[in-house]
């Protein structure tokens, strides 16, 4: 098996050598990561500047890092790494959560995103961390990829889909099993702070806090405050096709009042 991996927080991120460590056991590895911390870049890419690419050192991997972002570095890695295509694309694993809306801001989950354009068996892997400052186990992600690697590389896709899995950050004894999980809801309070510099001139900051209901039954959010991995299947597909026909109708009846 060939396997592509990245992430966005840099191509020596721990999570990185972490998942990288598991998956060397299944298959050709090759890395082609940012060369620092790109979270939040969400589905973005380098159109307008050039993007330097450089070998590094990694313990008898083939390993790139690329003064891009997740996007950025998938397509590099396709292009100089696996010139011939690879079998899996693995982004992560990510020291933070990638639960509900905040996939749509992940450069962790765009990096799998893009493995799925091109038609690549693609996962986003994250740990879900939710206390400041509180230790990331690691060492539970790599552990939980390991026992769970055939199901996940296994796993029923259709064109266009990936998987996106976050594991509570706890220890490995605490996890109480998997679940395949929907979307949840994960919004931010006072997401723009207003705040002065030292010369009394007023700027944003933007971030705020996080709020978390884990009272959303079946979703990632609840199956994380659970203890549970939560396993969410993914579709590029973002048409709301419940609104199709309805819309369809309402086109129709605008324009036959627009015709009297």
């Amino acid at each position: 098996m060939r396997i592509l991996i990245t992430n966005d927080d840099g191509v020596r991120a721990p999570g990185l050598v972490a998942l990288a460590e598991v998956a060397r056991q299944y298959g050709e590895v090759k890395i082609v990561a940012p060369d620092h911390e790109r979270s939040a870049c969400a589905h973005s890419m380098t159109l307008r500047d050039p993007l330097r690419v450089k070998a590094v050192e990694w313990d008898g991997i083939e390993a790139y890092e690329v003064d891009g972002v997740p996007v950025d570095c998938v397509n590099v890695g396709l292009t100089v790494a696996w010139p011939d295509g690879c079998d899996l694309v693995l982004s992560g694993i990510n020291n933070g959560p990638n639960l509900g809306f905040d996939i749509t801001y992940s450069g962790t989950v765009a990096g799998a995103m893009e493995g799925a354009i091109n038609g690549i068996r693609s996962i986003s892997i994250s740990m879900a961390v939710f206390v400041t400052d509180a230790p990331i186990h690691y060492e539970t992600g790599k552990a939980w990829v390991d026992q769970n690697w055939a199901m996940l590389v296994e796993a029923p896709r259709e064109p266009l889909t990936f998987l996106n899995v976050n594991i509570p950050s706890i220890a490995l004894p605490e996890l109480r099993g998997h679940r395949v999980a929907t979307m949840g809801q994960r919004v931010y309070q006072d997401r723009v702070e207003l705040r002065h510099d030292p010369w009394g001139r007023p700027y944003y900051w933007q971030g705020g806090v996080v709020v978390m209901d884990a009272d959303q039954p079946g979703t990632d959010v609840a199956a994380v405050s659970e203890g549970f991995v939560a396993i969410t299947p993914v579709s590029l597909d973002w048409t709301a096709h419940g609104l199709m026909a309805p819309l369809e109708a309402h086109m129709r009846h605008a324009d036959v009042r627009a015709r009297r």
